[in-house]
């Protein structure tokens, strides 16, 4: 390939999908977000767009992994919008939205779990050997609320990994993986 392709191809691809993260980086940028993100807030609010956020004190669940994956300049603001232009009816359609909107798709857990499922690599559910440092997980807790964690590298007695994830009291670490019905376990 000429060498000024190679160069267009990288530049285009720099927030891509294709990108290879570093779990242990995830885990420590996520981790990081304890008592930063001590609140959680899921009103709906105008960012920017790319690398758009809300304010680093309060957030939602998805927060936690957009801001880890950010640390590694990965934008899933930008990567899930994209993708959702690109593939509207792989994408759930629980809003009633039309199309797509840059402000919120990328923080609401079905649409990563879809995002994760095209890109990422699905994994068991059950098998606790499976679950490394900085997979990904989705639940859903009581009234089908979908939630989303980073698998820690710190575990509880037993060998259970713990989840680093904001469920309403900002960025915990804590075991919850078999807590909740799991839906999703992805390898970004």
């Amino acid at each position: 390939m000429p060498r000024f392709l190679l160069s267009a191809f990288f530049t285009l691809y720099s927030f891509s999908a294709f990108a290879a993260i570093a779990p242990q980086q995830l885990v420590n940028d996520a981790r990081g977000q304890i008592n930063v993100t001590v609140s959680y807030d899921p009103s709906y609010r105008k960012i920017a767009y790319p690398m758009g956020d809300v304010p680093l004190h309060s957030g939602v669940c998805t927060d936690v992994v957009i801001r880890a994956l950010r640390q590694q300049q990965i934008d899933l603001q930008q990567l899930v919008h994209q993708d959702m232009k690109k593939a509207w009816n792989s994408y759930p359609k629980l809003w009633g939205l039309k199309s797509t909107d840059s402000n919120i798709d990328h923080r609401r857990v079905p649409n990563l779990e879809t995002f994760f499922k095209r890109y990422g690599q699905s994994l068991s559910l059950t098998d606790i050997s499976t679950f490394k440092a900085g997979d990904i997980v989705t639940w859903r807790l009581s009234g089908n609320q979908p939630h989303i964690g980073i698998v820690s590298d710190k575990t509880t007695a037993d060998g259970t990994p713990l989840i680093i994830h904001n469920i309403g009291r900002g960025t915990q670490e804590e075991d919850i993986l078999f807590r909740y019905k799991m839906i999703g376990h992805f390898r970004y």
